[in-house]
């Protein structure tokens, strides 16, 4: 029976996302094209950053993000993690990340089915491949937009915690657990919170040992 009841919940959860997601693509489009005409005035073309993330079941897909470093920025300085200071971060990139506005084209990929507004953070497939077989039971859902872990603590919280967190949300997921996280969401992204790990570097997932 309470597996029905999460397959029903999971089913609505689906249907509230697209809905969702096209409501606020709608109502938030002229910012969308506001933030694009200035990231292209700053540092050109293009406005997106497209990078392939893990999402349920282990499938890659293209995730959307606002571009807030240099073009190459992967290919720089501290590569695929990212520090408070740091200088492949352009203004208007600093801007977003402090709002987490460069965030919003995640919408495209919730009306696309990727992801979710409420579920794991998608990760990188380097990421993926350290996981333990516990660890990837954070692919059993949808990544999300915002999840659990993003309003237990975010990017100040080191991986092998994050990953925990997202695990207790895959075996506690409800619809109204959902709401709640929705709603702290806009708490922790107004207080800026959690955008930078200790010492305002991103923890790097790097090697089994910080796991």
């Amino acid at each position: 029976m309470r597996v029905r009841g999460r397959t029903f919940q999971l089913a609505v959860k689906n249907v509230c996302d697209r809905v969702l997601s096209i409501l606020l693509l709608g109502l938030l489009a002229p910012v969308l094209l506001g933030i694009a005409l200035a990231v292209i005035l700053e540092s050109g073309w293009p406005a997106m950053f497209v990078q392939p993330r893990v999402g349920r079941g282990g499938r890659s897909f293209k995730v959307y993000k606002f571009r807030t470093m240099v073009q190459g920025a992967s290919d720089k300085g501290l590569m695929t993690t990212v520090a408070e200071n740091d200088d492949r971060i352009t203004r208007v990139g600093t801007f977003l990340r402090k709002w987490s506005l460069d965030e919003l084209p995640q919408l495209v990929n919730v009306l696309k089915g990727d992801m979710s507004l409420v579920g794991p953070r998608p990760t990188l497939e380097y990421q993926v491949s350290q996981y333990t077989a516990r660890q990837r039971r954070r692919l059993e859902v949808k990544p999300g937009i915002t999840g659990w872990a993003q309003v237990n603590g975010r990017n100040a919280l080191p991986w092998a915690r994050r990953i925990e967190l997202d695990i207790w949300y895959v075996d506690n997921f409800t619809l109204c657990l959902d709401a709640k996280i929705l709603l702290r969401t806009v708490g922790v992204f107004l207080r800026r919170e959690g955008l930078y790990g200790q010492g305002g570097v991103n923890d790097d997932f790097g090697t089994k040992r910080n796991l």
